[in-house]
């Protein structure tokens, strides 16, 4: 079934998972409404107070038994009070349980479990001193299996299954302090059966004990270390170009395993000319499972869900796992109001590996789509990230495709050169370390000798986007001299301020200049040699705005996540609103139809597709799919011959989008048979 295909983002496409058997859209709408629960939930429940500790390392000693599904954990945690306190709380998984918590000499600690926001609570019988390091052992296990019991609802942070098992940071399957922002050293001794293999970040060793083996790894520099596989065989380790990666997929699959070990690669060297040597060149790719998140990167590990790896490497998905290993693992948010640090520059530096490897359409073609994701998000200010759930499709618009857009925004306005400096400057400054959005505009700022600050208040401190308007008069210069513009450009934020660059269209080759927009109106005067015709506002869209093309595919976007979720009388509203902006628009119809088409309602979905025919063809391949789907229609309702004729005229466009060719030449040799609807039978 093709009826939730060509989904805008790349990311929220890779998004989909749920349990293992289920089909690639029930895995979506699984997903989906699993995140749902949690996006219902008041949208402060999850900021974070500022933590009144610092980690600084971790001794885990855990025991993992794939049998029984089960873990036996003693941690012991070093940690530096911020502030007088005798009250400490620390996160942990709901699937684990704790047996007992005591300090260095012994004495237990009252802990009170908390399983609405998965805290421990500590209950101290005498008041810890600001900056006087104190020692605890956490003594705790239980079961962790699949979706069970996970911080993030609905998806897969730790699995034990009984071949395999991955452990993410993200999980808490350890006490975690100030998730994603508290950074620390950490000794790590997994006890597995002898003929398990187990990876994790780290110099890494092993020694058998009691018919076991434990395998030890030391990262000794400030990070998030702490996520681990076990696995039932070794990694195969494949070359390219001098660079060794490490791949652990389950399935044989040696040439896409190969392709995968070959962009890890380009992309190790890729990003160590940008940002600067990674901790580790050498990377471990890691399969985990259909209800994990299609990516997780941890210090020198790549973990990568079934639906993330797909039938061929996703660059911008793999890319951005890549990056992380800068921005996360060497460079972090000093906390998760910042989280643009991490999760918009990784985005935005996979985006720069697809320019160099694809090319400048390529990379336009990754911009619009993430300026469209990017505005289906906007109730917050993107310095308030930490407001929203973890994994969710809101946190990913808000600090993933936003923040890339002000990357995008701040290239533009720094120039290539100044850009990246700054990035690879600012990796240096910070290595090991948090940083704030303000510590990105000082090195900014440094590097390019312009103030940013009005920059970086419209775009990480305002939630306001822009929509410009302009007014211009043409004057002929005396003199044959050319041409003069008068103009003035609106828009609707008190608070903007940066250049905007305008297209002059002439007789002749179009000119461009750049006008410093500031306030609600700003004047402007061009003269140009050629007789203008038509003035363009950021002809490239290197501005995060709204024009009435960019509201209607931020409709159609929104319409796609609710039928994601189930909510079609919602997704047709979002595709009317669409509508009532630009009526022909084709995949608006096409959606529609889509809708129907789910609903059974086949005359109301043949009367969109052939509107979707009759529309404005954008995007093109709204074409090959409408035919493909009238004929599906048409079998359905017997109608052989007239869907015939529609798989004919889809094979007609030679349009191969999304296999579509394959599928029509399928249904020419036997009709589409409607799916078996499951009934519960009393």
């Amino acid at each position: 079934m093709k009826h939730l295909k060509f989904a805008a983002s790349t990311d929220a496409a890779a998004a989909g998972h749920c349990q293992r058997g289920t089909s690639r859209v029930d895995r979506r709408v699984c997903m989906s409404m699993a995140m749902l629960a949690l996006l219902l939930a008041p949208l402060g429940a999850r900021a974070q107070s500022r933590p009144i500790i610092d980690v600084e390392h971790y001794n885990i000693g855990v025991e993992i038994d794939l049998q029984t599904q089960t873990l036996e954990a003693i941690t012991e945690v070093r940690f530096v009070p911020r502030q007088d306190t005798d009250n400490v709380v620390f996160e942990l998984h709901n699937g684990l349980n704790v047996q007992r918590v005591e300090n260095a000499e012994g004495v237990e600690i009252g802990a009170t479990r908390l399983r609405q926001d998965y805290t421990v609570h500590l209950s101290f019988p005498n008041e810890l001193k600001m900056g006087t390091p104190v020692n605890l052992t956490f003594v705790y296990g239980g079961r962790l299996v699949g979706t069970e019991d996970s911080p993030a609802q609905g998806i897969s942070l730790a699995s034990i299954e009984s071949d395999r098992a991955f452990l993410l940071y993200p999980a808490r399957w350890f006490p975690v302090n100030a998730y994603g922002a508290d950074r620390f050293t950490a000794n790590l001794n997994v006890t597995v059966a002898p003929t398990l293999k187990v990876i994790a970040s780290g110099l890494a060793t092993r020694e058998p004990s009691e018919g076991k083996v434990i395998h030890s790894f030391e990262f000794n520099k400030p990070s998030f270390p702490g996520s681990i596989a076990v696995l039932s065989s070794d990694p195969v380790s494949l070359e390219s170009e001098g660079v060794t990666t490490q791949v652990a997929f389950k399935e044989d699959r040696r040439e896409l395993k190969q392709a995968f070990a070959d962009a890890a690669s380009e992309m190790v060297r890729f990003f160590s000319e940008k940002f600067g040597p990674p901790y580790s060149s050498s990377l471990v790719l890691v399969e985990t499972s259909d209800a994990a998140p299609p990516g997780y990167s941890a210090p020198g590990i790549i973990f990568l869900s079934p639906w993330g790896i797909g039938q061929d490497v996703n660059r911008r998905l793999l890319g951005k796992e890549v990056a992380h290993q800068w921005w996360r693992v060497i460079v972090s948010p000093g906390n998760r109001d910042h989280l643009w640090l991490d999760l918009g520059a990784a985005t935005y530096a996979s985006l720069l590996d697809i320019e160099t490897n694809k090319g400048e359409a390529d990379l336009q073609a990754q911009i619009d789509d993430a300026r469209i994701e990017a505005l289906t998000y906007t109730d917050i200010p993107m310095l308030q990230s930490s407001r929203l759930p973890d994994f969710s499709p809101e946190i990913n618009a808000l600090a993933g495709a936003k923040g890339a857009m002000v990357l995008h925004m701040l290239r533009a306005a720094l120039g290539d050169e100044a850009f990246l400096a700054t990035l690879r400057q600012f990796v240096e400054k910070f290595a090991w370390q948090g940083a704030t959005t303000d510590d990105l505009r000082q090195v900014s700022e440094n590097v390019s000798g312009k103030s940013l600050q009005p920059f970086f208040i419209q775009w990480t401190e305002n939630n306001g986007t822009p929509e410009f308007s302009q007014e211009y008069t043409i004057y002929r210069v005396g003199g044959a001299k050319g041409f003069r513009i008068l103009g003035k450009i609106k828009q609707d934020l008190d608070t903007f301020s940066m250049p905007v660059e305008l297209k002059i269209e002439t007789e002749g080759e179009p000119e461009f200049e750049t006008v410093d927009v500031t306030g609600v109106a700003s004047d402007y005067v061009i003269e140009t040699f050629g007789k203008p015709r038509r003035v363009i506002i950021d002809p490239n869209h290197r501005i995060l705005r709204y024009d009435d093309n960019t509201h209607v595919l931020v409709a159609i976007r929104k319409g796609e996540q609710l039928v994601e979720l189930g909510y079609y009388p919602e997704a047709l509203s979002e595709y009317q609103k669409a509508l009532d902006i630009n009526r022909y628009s084709s995949l608006a119809h096409y959606r529609i139809g889509e809708v129907f088409f789910l609903q059974n309602n086949y005359q109301s979905a043949a009367n969109e597709f052939r509107e979707s025919l009759n529309g404005d063809q954008e995007p093109a391949w709204t074409e090959v799919w409408s035919h493909i789907h009238l004929g599906m229609i048409f079998d359905i309702t017997g109608q052989r011959e007239r869907a015939v004729n529609e798989y004919q005229l889809a094979i007609r466009t030679r349009d191969n989008t999304q296999n579509a060719q394959d599928e029509a030449r399928k249904y020419l040799e036997g009709p589409y048979q409607r799916p078996r609807r499951k009934e519960t039978v009393y």
